[in-house]
């Protein structure tokens, strides 16, 4: 099995609907290590972030319309361990209209 460090990341996220920023591939398993959501405004804006698990058909969502203070980074999920299947999505939507950066960082084993 190869381990592989990888980012995936959006440039101003979506405000309109959810918004891809990883799939798993076939044949692979992710474990994420963490997620910044950069706010490149003058005020506060929202983010939700959701799952797609693909092998028990749900969408929980991780996050939920949480404020990104003005012209900050809010670093999501380090120290936690989420696991994502091949197939599984990890999907993020802003509040306003190009206000969010998003990075995620993550291991693949393939």
């Amino acid at each position: 099995m190869a381990n592989t460090f990888k980012n995936a990341s959006l440039v101003s996220v979506n405000h309109a609907a959810l918004a891809t920023l990883y799939t798993c591939p076939s044949a692979t398993t992710a474990i994420i290590l963490g997620l910044a959501l950069t706010n490149k405004t003058d005020t506060s804006v929202t983010i939700s972030v959701q799952l797609t698990d693909s092998s028990a058909s749900i969408t929980p969502l991780l996050l939920n319309e949480v404020t990104v203070p003005a012209n900050t980074t809010l670093e999501v999920f380090a120290g936690q361990k989420y696991v994502l299947e091949a197939a599984d999505i990890l999907k993020v939507q802003a509040g306003t209209a190009t206000s969010i950066d998003a990075v995620l960082g993550l291991m693949q084993i393939t």
